[in-house]
């Protein structure tokens, strides 16, 4: 089928169907809607090479995919990059996966390339932190993008979409207050993680609010599970030592998951543990981890929508969208027992065979 094919059968002229596919709103209602019945009765497909060669555009988005250390936590990524991929396909554009240099020379330089090559009309950015240089680059040459993360930064550029996690951190905190924990400890990253920084803020804002002690309550490794088994030892030794622990991903609850029986304790039983990430790991622990779940689903729907707004209204004012995450309740945050250590309870939804 051919676009003359469409224009034949909806009585109109071929440019009129062209508006009908590429500026819709320059037709009358009656007109549009004539054609888009053509489109449909006879399953017109616009040629994607043809519309490129026309309008200069890809119709691609490039994500830059990073290398990052083997985590508990990654898979979650994989939710993110589904919506995204699903989202962009439904509004007509393709996602362009590429590997992302671990230097911010040359992974500007790669975003320059495939802007020379033209093989890119926007990019998709995630892991900002703090001096990340991409978002100003990109706005400096009016290039469209949308950032996965907040940019950190005292100058905030761009459109972006996050997840709130003070908000997370802190609904945990409030959590282990209702079950009857009074000495939370926090297991973060090190001080200067953008995300890191903030899940921090809300541990110790919620703390404050509850009248609640944070001083030498918080401790802090990378994320891996043996280093946060490590950095977890403070809290969990001597006469002040913590009845709960936040940990600001999943991987760092399984270090103190694997503290605790070192030290033959239970947790959930002894000492409650909250993650963060709800990666597919925390419902099959035992007992099973409580997290906080990051709606990625919705964060990737939500990029594209802004990406494709600015790549229509380039003049647009930023737009910025903040999406709480929802604490799932598991084993591992039990309420208080008289006698100070924790009881364990089960989450009703059923878990994985």
């Amino acid at each position: 089928m051919t676009l003359a094919m469409v224009a034949q059968r909806a009585g109109v002229s071929a440019q009129t169907v062209s508006n009908a596919l590429n500026s819709p709103d320059l037709l009358a209602g009656e007109t549009l809607e004539r054609v888009r019945r053509a489109i449909a009765d006879l399953d017109y497909r616009p040629s994607q090479a043809a519309r490129s060669l026309r309008t200069r555009s890809s119709r691609l988005i490039g994500y830059g995919v990073a290398p990052t250390p083997p985590s508990i936590s990654t898979s979650v990524l994989d939710r993110f990059l589904h919506a995204l991929s699903d989202s962009a396909d439904s509004a007509g554009y393709r996602v362009l996966l590429f590997a992302a240099p671990v230097g911010a020379d040359d992974e500007q330089e790669r975003y320059d390339q495939l802007l020379r090559d033209h093989s890119v009309d926007a990019f998709v950015l995630s892991n900002t932190h703090r001096g990340d240089r991409r978002p100003a680059w990109l706005a400096k040459r009016e290039i469209p993008f949308v950032a996965f993360g907040r940019s950190w930064s005292a100058r905030d550029v761009g459109d972006w979409v996050d997840v709130d996690g003070a908000h997370g951190t802190a609904e945990a905190v409030d959590h282990l207050v209702a079950a009857g924990h009074r000495r939370i400890g926090l297991l973060g990253w090190p001080r200067g993680s953008g995300s890191g920084d903030d899940r921090a803020r809300g541990w110790r804002e919620a703390m404050e609010r509850h009248g609640l002690p944070v001083r030498g309550l918080r401790q802090a490794a990378e994320d891996d599970a043996q280093a946060a088994q490590q950095a977890v030892a403070p809290l969990l030794d001597g006469a002040n030592a913590v009845t709960a622990v936040v940990a600001v991903s999943d991987t760092l609850a399984l270090g103190v998951y694997r503290a605790l029986r070192e030290r033959g304790r239970t947790p959930g039983t002894d000492v409650a543990v909250v993650g963060f990430d709800d990666s597919p790991a925390a419902a099959l622990l035992s007992p099973s981890l409580s997290s906080l779940h990051q709606p990625l689903e919705e964060v990737g729907r939500a990029c594209t929508r802004l990406l494709v707004h600015r790549i229509a209204h380039p003049r647009a004012d930023p737009q910025r969208l903040l999406l709480p995450p929802e604490l799932v309740v598991r084993e591992s945050s039990a309420p208080r027992r008289p006698d100070g250590a924790g009881t364990a309870h089960t989450d009703p939804r059923p878990r994985p065979e």
